[in-house]
Parts: C-alpha cells; sequence; structure tokens
C-alpha cells in the first residue's frame, strides 16, 4: 500500500468517525467531505469504494442499528426514537429501517427482548446488511 493510498484512507476513516460520533445530528457530504479534505464527488467515490457503500447508506445504516438497540432496550415512543438517531421524519425513518431490517419498528419491538449472548456474537447477528437493490431510489 502507497503512503499515498495510507493517506486518503485515513482521512476517510476520520470522515466515518465523525459520521459514527454525530449520527444523531444532520450531515452532509459537503461537511464530511471537508473532514476528509477532498472534493464532494471525490469523497463519494472514495468512500464507496474503501466501505464498500456510499457514505448516505452508511449513515443510514448506523442510524437504524442504533436505534435496534433503542427499540429493544428503552420505552421511547419509536417517533422519539426516529429523531433521536437523527432522521428528519418518521416515514422517511419506518421505509429505511423497513428496507434495512425488513420489518417496520413497530413489528421489531413487538418481537420482545433480545436472548443474553455474548456482546461480539449479538453484534454480528443483529447488525443490519447493506441496503437491497431497492434503495438506489435514495441514494445520491
Amino acid at each position: 500500500m502507497t503512503r499515498a493510498v495510507e493517506e486518503t484512507n485515513r482521512r476517510l476513516l476520520r470522515a466515518r468517525d465523525a459520521m459514527d460520533l454525530t449520527y444523531g445530528r444532520a450531515l452532509d457530504i459537503p461537511t464530511l467531505a471537508r473532514i476528509a479534505c477532498v472534493s464532494e464527488a471525490h469523497f463519494i467515490r472514495e468512500f464507496r469504494a474503501t466501505f464498500g457503500e456510499t457514505p448516505h447508506r452508511y449513515l443510514q445504516r448506523r442510524r437504524v442499528e442504533r436505534a435496534l438497540y433503542l427499540l429493544r432496550c428503552t420505552d421511547r415512543s419509536i417517533t422519539d426514537i426516529c429523531f433521536d438517531v437523527g432522521f428528519a421524519s418518521l416515514g422517511t425513518f419506518s421505509k429505511t429501517f423497513h428496507l434495512i431490517v425488513g420489518e417496520s419498528p413497530s413489528e421489531y419491538r413487538r418481537r420482545g427482548e433480545v436472548i443474553t449472548v455474548p456482546t461480539c456474537f449479538a453484534m454480528a447477528w443483529t447488525r443490519p446488511s447493506s441496503f437491497g437493490e431497492d434503495d438506489r431510489r435514495m441514494t445520491g
């Protein structure tokens, strides 16, 4: 791996870390591209090439991962959770949640508590996969 590739990866990791830390706030490509010190178009291309998904898809998945935890471990309303994890509308949250998880937030919550298993296993088992083929309409 060349020094240039290593530096690009470090910059992309900084942007991804910012997404992980601030998933609940509005994030946009210009801000993330500035963190990575590249143009917006280059940021999107390099992020996808490096991490296998667009920045938008990654952020949506991270938000849904957090929502999964909150739905199972709190009694907060679905609407509150929607806004807590960074979605601007309940409709978008429900649609994105269903695309990633395969069921609605209320159906997921209704299934009940997760059986206690080692954290590493639970994380691997419950981590949502990337969106399916239908997500192309939502990403840019």
